[in-house]
């Protein structure tokens, strides 16, 4: 509660000598309106350097008590090239953990997209609450690794480039940063984890086995592309075992 006085106190700062001070005592004054508006442009740089101090000041807080990203998802899965196994952070929890030690410093970040014929770029924007922002754009093709149809591979590289923008942009990085090369992988629905759940439950069938099977950890990790082998395994189940 503390911490978060300080960045109020600016929003309050009513300075004797400040430009917008000088204003009132001008207008009171009978100053003429050209000069007035000469004073309207130096408070706006006034109030524009302010927010950059602050801006700089709030950042510089925020890596002094930097938040530990730790990897929280294990991904595994088979291609036709062999076995792809990798750790990531994923977006969630990158995501969390930097916005609620920004927010601690009246800070806050935000993305926008943008596709072109370079492929898919991420904006994030990270803004104080006096206004001043900052920005970091990062561009790259579609993720179709892994079997994803479009949508899948764009949805990866915007994950991608949404969790490295604000990983750059507050100079942060995951523990063993550099499996994330790999992309992050779409994994089903839940839509699509009640079906197969249904199959399971309804057949009887062994979930360690089917696992086994579809080369996952947990029936939440299987592969968005892999839906539909394991809709067809299922189908194909006669109960305890996966055809």
């Amino acid at each position: 509660m503390e911490e978060q006085k300080k960045y109020d106190v600016a929003t309050r700062e009513t300075a004797e000598n400040s430009p917008a001070a000088l204003m009132l005592k001008a207008m009171a004054g009978g100053m003429d309106l050209d000069k007035l508006e000469k004073f309207m442009v130096l408070q706006e740089k006034y109030e524009a350097n302010q927010a950059r101090k602050a801006y700089t000041q709030a950042m510089s807080d925020f890596k002094k008590s930097p938040p530990e990203i730790e990897k929280d998802r294990h991904v595994k899965f088979k291609t036709s090239t062999g076995q792809t196994e990798y750790n990531h952070a994923s977006l969630g929890n990158v995501t969390a953990k930097i916005n609620t030690a920004l927010g601690a410093c009246g800070l806050s970040a935000a993305w926008t997209t943008e596709q072109s014929d370079k492929g898919v770029s991420v904006t994030c924007k990270i803004t104080h609450v006096l206004g001043h922002f900052e920005t970091t754009t990062l561009t790259a093709s579609p993720d179709s690794s892994g079997g994803k149809n479009a949508i899948q591979a764009l949805g990866s590289t915007i994950s991608y480039l949404e969790r490295y923008t604000i990983l750059a942009l507050t100079g942060l990085a995951t523990h063993d940063m550099d499996n994330d090369a790999q992309g992050e992988v779409e994994f089903i629905t839940e839509k699509q984890l009640s079906t197969i759940m249904d199959f399971i439950n309804s057949k009887g069938v062994d979930q360690v086995k089917f696992l086994k099977y579809m080369e996952c950890e947990t029936l939440e990790t299987i592969p968005a592309a892999d839906f539909n082998k394991a809709v067809a395994s299922l189908r194909a189940a006669k109960g305890k075992a996966v055809a």
